[in-house]
């Protein structure tokens, strides 16, 4: 690469930002009155990374642009310049997580007021292996009242506390809050920190469309209260064989409330190299707020994606991921759905908060919740775990008449069902075969959600389409339908009724 593109990247503004003259300034859009100066200084980023006074070497460093690797001592240097706010890490394998009160935090802000800023990183060596482990995904808490807070930290909190109790002693786990941490009301963000803190659990957190501020002016201011609280908006870490990435694909369009599912130039730049670091065929965990894809147009039989309901230049990031076995964990959408195409898994998140706070379900019928993914080296098993309910609360069935377009049949919402589930069914103790799937709303929903007048804390909030909905015809005389549905990794859950 010539000096010049490499210059170039080192401002990390693109070519067309050289033209910017020197004293151009930027009105601060969240603190009227101040105005911030572009500055392109030169910045020089320095230190070590070490462990027990011994330096780590080949830890990858980054200011969110370029990367660099540690030395065989741990130290590193990095040229960046003084648009940088950033310098972190990508943890490396066999190290615990550094945290604060459950925030992960692997990241130094930057002082630019002279032109070298030394940041040193201090890991804590793990006691055991790292290739097997656990995390968890919580999907918008999305908490717009303190009400709504006190909710997340009475139920789903103490909920994931209990579960990583069951596992064994000594079990690594950690989590990430995938977006919509809070409803666009930033001083519910100390609620947030005290379910994480109350869950013992280490979380990296992701910023979601209602993490941002309303009165940018652009995208590249939108995430400042993020940042002040968890830090840059996209990064890397590494827990055993697994390479973990977190990105911000939400991109506001300087108008309150609306952006769009994007992935900037910048952020693919930087992952092309930090991807450079991980072997090709090794299993890639990569975590947004906006799904990539999901199966949304398809139900709804619509002509076109909504703009902010997935990734609009997807095909680019699936490209970069091409070498590599990946799983997606994305929410968004407040439904459970998983799609699959060759190497990629995605993993959309019913959601911590239900329908936003206002009953025990989503708009697709998922139990608030969260998903659980057990790492085995380079293996992945994953089961939804309902707020409140047993490890094996996985279905529910509704009788004859509950499904307003299958009136003579029964129906059984299987919501972390993908297309290797098995769904059975067994009348009065015998076997009939698989159950019939069919796009349509689940029954409790609609009871809960349908109509203008409905639910009376979010009118808006309505029953949505989804995949995971199975059917059978009872005979007329039958007394017990029993449903058995078999997961992936051949593990079967079952639920009955008495007709």
């Amino acid at each position: 690469m010539s000096n010049r593109r490499d210059f170039i990247k080192v401002l990390g503004l693109g070519g067309a930002a050289l033209t910017v003259p020197a004293g151009i300034t930027l009105a601060n859009p969240t603190t009227p009155g101040l105005a911030d100066k572009i500055d392109i200084t030169n910045l020089t980023l320095k230190g070590r990374v070490q462990s027990n006074g011994a330096g780590i070497p080949n830890v990858a460093v980054t200011d969110g642009v370029n990367i660099a690797l540690t030395d065989k001592s741990g130290n590193y240097q990095l040229l960046s310049n003084k648009t940088a706010r950033f310098v972190y890490i990508t943890i490396p394998a066999g190290y615990a997580i550094p945290h604060n009160k459950g925030i992960a935090n692997f990241y130094k802000a930057i002082d630019t007021k002279s032109n070298t800023f030394t940041a040193n990183f201090q890991l804590e060596r793990l006691e055991k292996d790292d290739k097997n482990h656990v995390f968890v995904v919580w999907a918008d808490p999305q908490i717009i009242s303190k009400k709504d807070a006190q909710a997340l930290i009475d139920r789903p909190a103490p909920d994931l506390r209990d579960l990583v109790s069951n596992y064994p002693a000594g079990t690594l786990v950690h989590a990430v809050g995938c977006g919509d941490l809070v409803w666009d009301h930033f001083e519910l963000i100390e609620d947030y920190r005290e379910a994480v803190r109350i869950t013992g659990v280490p979380f990296f957190n992701v910023i979601g469309n209602h993490d941002m501020d309303l009165n940018a002016r652009t995208d590249d201011y939108s995430a400042d209260t993020f940042k002040q609280n968890f830090g840059p908006t996209y990064y890397s870490f590494n827990r055993g064989n697994i390479h973990y990435v977190m990105l911000d694909d939400v991109f506001f369009i300087g108008t309150a409330k609306k952006y769009i599912g994007y992935l900037t130039e910048t952020q693919l730049q930087w992952l092309e190299q930090d991807l450079k670091q991980v072997k090709p065929g090794s299993t890639v965990v990569v975590s947004l707020h906006i799904p990539t894809n999901t199966g949304a147009m398809r139900r709804n039989n619509d002509k076109q994606e909504e703009l902010g309901g997935t990734v609009s230049n997807r095909e680019q990031l699936y490209k970069i991921l091409a070498p590599y076995k990946v799983h997606i964990m994305s929410g968004h959408t407040h439904m459970n759905e998983k799609w699959e195409n060759g190497n990629i898994t995605e993993h959309v998140h019913g959601t911590i908060c239900g329908a936003w706070w206002t009953g025990p379900i989503c708009s697709d019928g998922t139990p608030e919740g969260y998903a659980v993914y057990e790492v085995q080296g380079n293996d992945i098993s994953w089961f939804y775990k309902s707020t409140n309910k047993p490890k094996d609360y996985q279905l529910k069935i509704y009788p004859k008449g509950y499904v307003k377009n299958a009136p003579d049949e029964v129906a059984a919402n299987v919501w972390n069902w993908d297309k290797q589930w098995k769904v059975e069914w067994f009348e009065d103790g015998a076997p009939k075969g698989s159950m019939q799937q069919r796009v349509d709303f689940d029954p409790w929903t609609v009871e809960l959600y349908a109509g203008d007048q409905l639910p009376k804390k979010h009118k808006w909030v309505d029953p949505t389409l989804t995949d995971h909905l199975f059917f059978a015809r009872p005979s007329a005389g039958a007394k017990v339908i029993k449903v058995v549905a078999t997961d992936r990794f051949g593990k079967q859950y079952s639920q009955e009724i008495s007709l």
